[in-house]
């Protein structure tokens, strides 16, 4: 009896075993399935504002026929669809820029790995819902963080620029509806130097300007930019190519954007618009300077033959204005107010950057038209005040 004890415990065991591996396995599929992301549903509808919508106001066929000759147009992410957001963007906007997700950073983020999913998805939403698309794929500073290391060299940069700029302008060439892109983006600091790289990884920095410098010209700009405007040129030929710039109206900071435009075309090199990330304060406007200094950029870009696009408007109610919501919707107003006053002379371009306060980067600044559960600020009531004051002088002319 004493030998059969253990025997039998033996099998006791060897029997638990298998019934405990059996339930891992069968249960692993379930847990991997569990944590697959599920797709975005369609997005909830919810109370509309009052007043017409925007991109009634301000149509598609209004731009191209010049009846409405201003673009007005919204930014949200791919991680946003199936929200509220994404039911604000196709409810106020015929005209949409994708946030980050044609950036290096998210299509190319590790060498040899490519992610066009978002992407491709984004040209399809865009084209169901009619709307126009700019593709915000610039050579930036946001880029993939193996990008950034410290000891990539010169030639490696460049390849690397090389690759993604030419995949991705010949992969959304044709869509008709994609009719801009940011080559660049974010080139000059406030002070008016190149931007260029840091130590470490972590930081927000430019590596592209090791790639070098035109010695030749006494702007000695980085080469970066001239290699992918040249790519652009010659596999994104459908569509109109943009230098995209952050800041605010520093004027050091514009001069020498400027100059590379003037340096780019000299060169024979395409350049079809400016491009400003208007990401100001509360109260903007308030200094002369700033709409003097605003109005004279987009004169000189339409001297130029070019186009002008505010690309990104945020604006943050601080300091004097600190929470402040009706001197953050006359800022925003203001902004929209003065493109129109140059709508006539050339392109123009106005894009809300978000749709809601809490996808910012720093939600708690409250940077957006609508707060976080979707509803209106003052600032969106401002922008449609003035739009449709615009659309009412135009349809009395």
């Amino acid at each position: 009896m004493s030998t059969k004890k253990p025997i039998l415990a033996w099998i006791l065991v060897l029997l638990l075993s298998a019934v405990a591996v059996a339930v891992a396995v069968a249960e692993t599929p379930q847990k991997k399935k569990r944590k697959r992301k599920q797709k975005a549903g369609p997005p909830p509808m919810f109370a509309e504002p009052d007043g017409r919508r925007l991109r009634d106001i301000a149509p598609i066929d209004g731009f191209f026929d010049r009846t409405f000759p201003m673009l007005v147009g919204g930014t949200s992410h791919a991680k946003q669809w199936g929200t509220k957001s994404e039911t604000i963007l196709n409810r106020e906007f015929g005209f949409v820029t994708p946030a980050n997700d044609f950036k290096q950073s998210g299509i190319h983020p590790e060498p040899g790995v490519w992610k066009w999913t978002k992407p491709d998805e984004w040209v399809q939403r865009c084209k169901a819902q009619k709307q126009l698309l700019r593709l915000h794929g610039p050579i930036s500073p946001q880029h993939s963080k193996w990008v950034a290391a410290d000891d990539r060299t010169a030639e490696e940069l460049s390849t690397i620029l090389d690759e993604f700029m030419t995949e991705l302008c010949k992969r959304y060439n044709d869509e008709k509806h994609i009719q801009w892109m940011d080559v660049v983006n974010e080139t000059v600091t406030r002070e008016g130097e190149w931007f260029g790289p840091k130590e470490g990884v972590e930081k927000w920095e430019n590596p592209w300007t090791k790639i070098g410098f035109d010695e030749s010209d006494p702007l000695k700009p980085p080469l970066y930019i001239e290699q992918a405007f040249r790519i652009a040129n010659k596999f994104a030929p459908n569509i109109k190519q943009l230098i995209n710039q952050h800041g605010d109206m520093e004027q050091p900071m514009w001069r020498k954007v400027c100059a590379t435009v003037v340096h780019l075309k000299q060169k024979g090199i395409r350049v079809d618009g400016i491009g400003w990330q208007a990401h100001v304060v509360a109260g903007f406007e308030k200094d002369p300077e700033n709409i003097k200094n605003l109005n004279a950029l987009i004169a000189w870009t339409h001297k130029q033959g070019l186009e002008f696009h505010v690309t990104e408007n945020t604006v943050w109610p601080k300091g004097d204005y600190e929470g402040d919501l009706e001197a953050q919707a006359e800022t925003f107003r203001t902004i929209v107010k003065v493109l129109l006053s140059h709508c006539r002379n050339g392109v123009v371009s106005w894009n809300a950057w978000q749709m809601r306060d809490a996808e910012t980067q720093r939600p708690e600044r409250k940077l957006c038209m609508f707060d976080d559960d979707g509803q209106p600020k003052p600032a969106y009531y401002a922008v449609q005040a003035e739009l449709e004051a615009f659309a009412n002088t135009t349809s009395a002319q």
